[in-house]
Parts: structure tokens; sequence; C-alpha cells
């Protein structure tokens, strides 16, 4: 499997093949910054990768999570430093009862118990079900996921600084849809990590 290093886009961690500078952005954040502020992920998804996460996220492989984390841990240890809160992105409660778990829950959950750093479980809610996102493009799933995450009612955010966790980093649609939420509701700092993204050679 590729573990994902710098140098990597400041913004949003997508690799470079080769330095350009100490604070580098892919084009992509240059024209159209994320809601979030900094996001990392571990591994490249691609033909290894790919049957483990599929196992962990749909055939209730959760043996892995403990070095799950250990991965989540060093992919983020720059934004560690800067995290109050971590949260999951959230799965509207129709898919969490047909999967029974969710996998960036069982994450948060694993890397907070390995940082020490609080766990929030259920500080953002998906309060419409989107069809899912494979085979989508970047704008479309952005329309997709418009509007669906909410703070939940007895969850305050203001001038927290929050780390979200996902399995799949794929355009960051998703964890943007969710760092806008926080924003919204007044949070300091929103980083992110993922177990894994795509990274198109495009």
């Amino acid at each position: 499997m590729a573990f994902l290093a710098p140098p990597w886009c400041s913004r949003c961690g997508l690799p470079f093949e080769q330095a350009i500078g100490a604070v580098a952005i892919c084009a992509t954040c240059a024209g159209a910054p994320p809601a979030f502020d900094r996001a990392r992920a571990a591994l490249r998804y691609d033909d290894a990768s790919r049957p483990l996460l599929l196992a962990f996220k749909h055939g209730d492989r959760l043996e892995g999570v403990p070095t799950f984390a250990a991965w989540l841990a060093t992919a983020a240890h720059e934004l560690l430093h800067d995290v109050d809160l971590i949260a999951p992105v959230p799965l509207h409660r129709w898919r969490l009862w047909s999967r029974r778990y969710n996998q960036a829950a069982e994450l948060a959950r694993a890397l907070s118990k390995r940082t020490g750093i609080a766990c929030a479980p259920h500080l953002l809610l998906r309060k419409r079900a989107t069809p899912t996102q494979g085979g989508l493009s970047a704008q479309a799933r952005m329309r997709n996921v418009a509007g669906a995450f909410a703070l939940h009612a007895d969850m305050q955010v203001k001038k927290r600084r929050v780390l979200l966790v996902d399995d799949v980093y794929t355009t960051g649609a998703t964890l943007d849809a969710c760092a806008r939420v926080l924003r919204r509701a007044g949070a300091m700092q929103i980083d992110c990590v993922s177990l894994a993204r795509v990274v198109r050679s495009d």
C-alpha cells in the first residue's frame, strides 16, 4: 500500500510529485478554497488499498481499526496539536441501519482513544438521505451533499477547533459540506483526516 507523505498541498493534502515550495497549494484549492482549513490522508486509494477499505466499510471487518487509527495519527500529526474535538462524518440513519455501524465514527473513536482528544460521535447529523457519491463528478458530488448536514441541537462548536474524520477523501465535497456547517456555527478551525484519498493523475 502507498502511504502518503509530503510534499503535498498545504490545504487539501494532495500529494505533489516534487516539492514546489514550503507552503504550496494545488490548483483546485487556489481556484476554489475549501471550507475546511487543512486535510490529510494516510493512504492512496488504489488497487492495493481498495479491498481493505471496502472490507472495513461494507464487510464488518473492524479488527483493523486500531491499526487504522495509528495510520491516521501519523497522517494528521501536524494537525493534532490544534484540535479540541474529533468528530466523524455522519451517516444517515437509514444507511446506518443497513450497515450497522458508521465506519468514520469507528475511526474517530479509535483516534480519540489513541490521542486523548475528546470525541463527539454525534456532533453532526445527516438530515437528508443522499444517493451514493460513487460515479458522480466533483460538481455533482457537491450538489448531492449540499444542505445534507446539520449540527446536533445539543452541541456547541463556537471558538473550538474540530478534526473531522472520514474513511475516503474523493473530491472533498462531503468534508467541505460538513465544514460549512461547523463554520456557520462558529468553529475556529476545521481540519480533516481520512484513511485514504483518491489521487487522480490529472
